[in-house]
């Protein structure tokens, strides 16, 4: 086995590494706690930090975006495409710390790849390649990995639900289903679904076998 690198107290492009986390990536490696030039603590992979793949805590993109986007948008007028959406939305969870849905990608180390990240017409040509069609939304195959061509694809509701990291699999009478395999079985909603198991604790059984009452008005 290697030799496990310490990584505290070294600064890789904007980010000083402040300390090891509790957390670990899907390989086991490492999570490190990171202070930016500008201030903010961010999480980042030890594999992203060494590599160069992330430069800070989202703010050097930030800078280098609000010159770079007037000028580029003129360019490929896509601004209201729905991919130049989607691709600004997966940059916003990466790296905006005020993003609602920071503390489940940025926070964990998930990044955008460079190839992607100041380069919209690089995002929207492989999608264009790689079956993108406006009734289906990007995925991560690995629910712990980047954003990156090798580790996106295009996928359906019901296979996004399949492979959130929350998701988790239901047995009842004898058979094993994911709850969005389920939810499609007893025909009501992913997220009723969800509820009921992770908010309310319902056992198994009532979860799955409680009508959904509608009310009225």
């Amino acid at each position: 086995m290697g030799k496990r690198v310490d990584l505290i107290g070294k600064k890789f492009n904007r980010l000083t590494v402040v300390r090891q986390t509790d957390k670990r990536d899907s390989s086991g490696n490492i999570i490190w706690l990171c202070v930016c030039d500008c201030g903010n603590m961010v999480e980042q992979r030890g594999r992203n930090l060494t590599s160069g793949h992330t430069k800070s805590c989202g703010c050097w993109h930030r800078e280098r975006s609000s010159v770079f986007a007037k000028k580029y948008l003129r360019t490929h007028g896509l601004r209201n495409h729905r991919l130049y959406t989607i691709w600004e939305h997966m940059k916003q969870r990466c790296y905006n710390v005020n993003n609602k849905s920071y503390k489940d990608y940025g926070a964990r180390g998930i990044t955008v790849c460079e190839e992607w990240l100041d380069n919209f017409m690089n995002f929207y040509n492989w999608a264009m390649h790689n079956g993108y069609d406006d009734e289906l939304t990007i995925d991560r195959i690995d629910v712990n990995g980047d954003y990156e061509p090798s580790n996106c694809r295009w996928a359906t509701q019901e296979e996004q639900n399949n492979n959130k990291q929350s998701h988790h699999k239901l047995t009842y009478n004898g058979e094993t289903l994911t709850l969005a395999q389920w939810a499609k079985r007893i025909n009501i909603s992913y997220d009723t679904l969800e509820r009921r198991i992770n908010k309310h604790k319902w056992s198994v059984e009532k979860a799955l076998t409680t009508p959904v009452i509608y009310k009225k008005g």
